[in-house]
């Protein structure tokens, strides 16, 4: 257990298809203003902002799949405190395939990882699960409830998208914080687990 004389950073990132709600989650959760780079949708114009969790919702999250005002083409960087002693760095991963040569950079000593996805557009998400498998990286499948997507049960989920046993998927709205961190802890849970066995096969 952390006590409180203990500090620990760890970085998390959250990738996943363009417009599923990456932005959102990180502005939602993050307790400093967090920081985008993006650009809108249709590629004109790139800027890097600061914003609230609220100014993050309101301009990303029109709320549905395909009607993002803006798209990241960098990264999202939020924090947020789980506890005392134990913060997480949270760093959005771009969508969009032409920025993809980023994700190796960007995941490079995460922690865990988040995939976001749309129950709508699953397929979207399968390169980051790909990437996250062939990484080693241990993730979570978050399934973002958008307001005119299909309600999908967790085990259609694991079984469409092909994941291992054992790979959590849970349910989330990114807009709002508590559904975040609920995210956040489920991930860092399991990533616990995954490397104290990686620990324990490598000295057995």
């Amino acid at each position: 257990m952390l006590g409180e004389d203990i500090a620990l950073d760890v970085k998390i990132v959250v990738a996943g298809g363009a417009g599923a709600g990456k932005t959102t989650l990180v502005g939602s959760v993050s307790e400093i203003r967090p920081l985008y780079c993006e650009e809108e949708a249709g590629g004109v114009g790139l800027g890097v902002t600061a914003g609230g969790a609220v100014g993050a919702e309101v301009e990303r999250q029109a709320g549905e799949m395909g009607r993002e005002p803006t798209t990241t083409v960098a990264m999202d960087f939020g924090r947020i405190t789980v506890h005392a002693g134990l913060s997480l760095y949270l760093f959005g991963m771009p969508g969009r395939e032409r920025f993809r040569f980023l994700w190796e950079e960007l995941s490079t000593g995460a922690l865990a990882a988040i995939v976001l996805t749309d129950p709508g557009r699953l397929e979207d998400c399968v390169p980051a699960v790909d990437h996250f498998e062939r990484a080693r990286i241990p993730f979570v499948v978050a399934v973002n409830r958008f307001c005119d997507s299909p309600g999908l049960p967790e085990r259609d989920v694991a079984r469409a998208l092909g994941l291992d046993a054992g790979v959590p998927v849970v349910l989330c709205d990114a807009r709002h914080r508590e559904s975040g961190k609920d995210v956040l802890i489920r991930t860092v849970e399991y990533a616990g687990r995954v490397h104290a066995a990686r620990l324990l096969a490598s000295v057995g």
